[in-house]
């Protein structure tokens, strides 16, 4: 009986011992992640923090609301026109490239299967994501600049813009599509209802915050791109009236010009404090949309 009893309490020990070793585990693994999303917010509250410092006072009614001016350019006023010129860059980027990119998501999600050729775009899509934004800047120069004469122009910039955020608008429509419940399909399915009726009046309005949010996303990946408009619409100064033929300023370039040519950096600051608020709005709408389908 002694025998059996000290063998049971071994056994407790060591499934104690167990128990207590997976509970560490658990809080050790607890603590990295929450730390990892600890330190990517302290990342962000530090340049948001030193942004304001910087630039903080430069960032005022007449700073937005005026056209830069003094010499070299940019010392003062404004920069009211790089405002519109990131407007119409995205608006034209957006316009392009949603329907294309909905309808190819729509494809993926609903009609493609699990074929080669839907490999073969889910692989493409996925290459097209990592292009630097500078080689698409490059392809958008010699295709829309050069081969089909547009020039350095707004229309050429906004198009550049719509191939460098393409892939995001498919991927983020494709996985919203795919994330409501395969249940309305079935059903659908079972009563002889069309895939395209079902598509239109049950998937499509279950996944529209989703896909709104994508496009936003999308708008904020644009807004902040240099690269692609460095080479076909960008233009230190210009009045950015939205003529779809001439160049414009934008927030990104502009920064970039105050910044590289020592222009001026209290004004370099307040452009990118306000290029920064501007995409943390955008990225903040984009996600309160994408989470009304999670808390309905």
């Amino acid at each position: 009986m002694m025998v059996k009893r000290n063998a049971g309490r071994v056994g407790d020990n060591k499934a104690g011992k167990a128990n207590l070793w997976r509970r560490c585990q658990d809080i050790i693994w607890l603590s990295l992640f929450w730390g990892a999303g600890l330190v990517i917010l302290i990342l962000l509250l530090c340049i948001l923090a030193y942004l304001l410092y910087r630039g903080g006072s430069s960032l005022t009614w007449e700073f937005v609301a005026n056209a830069p001016a003094g010499f070299p350019l940019g010392t003062q006023g404004g920069v009211l026109p790089a405002i519109r010129g990131t407007f119409y860059l995205v608006i034209i980027a957006v316009t392009a490239s949603a329907i294309p990119g909905i309808i190819t998501a729509v494809y993926l999600a609903e009609y493609a299967g699990p074929t080669k050729f839907s490999s073969l775009i889910n692989l493409t899509v996925q290459c097209m994501v990592g292009v630097p934004s500078i080689i698409t800047g490059l392809f958008a120069y010699a295709f829309f600049v050069l081969y089909l004469g547009l020039g350095i122009s707004l229309l050429a910039g906004g198009l550049a813009l719509s191939i460098m955020i393409f892939p995001v608008i498919v991927v983020t429509a494709r996985d919203a599509l795919l994330a409501v419940n395969k249940q309305y399909r079935l059903v659908g399915a079972a009563l002889g209802v069309s895939r395209w009726y079902i598509l239109c009046e049950v998937v499509f309005p279950q996944a529209m915050p989703a896909i709104a949010g994508g496009l936003l996303l999308a708008m904020g990946y644009a807004a902040g791109a240099t690269a692609p408009i460095m080479v076909t619409a960008a233009a230190i100064s210009a009045d950015s009236s939205g003529n779809l033929f001439e160049p414009v300023m934008a927030l990104p370039y502009h920064l970039y010009i105050l910044f590289s040519q020592h222009v001026s950096l209290s004004k370099a600051y307040g452009t990118a404090l306000l290029l920064v608020l501007l995409l943390l709005l955008i990225n903040v709408a984009a996600l309160w949309l994408r989470s009304i389908k999670k808390g309905a």
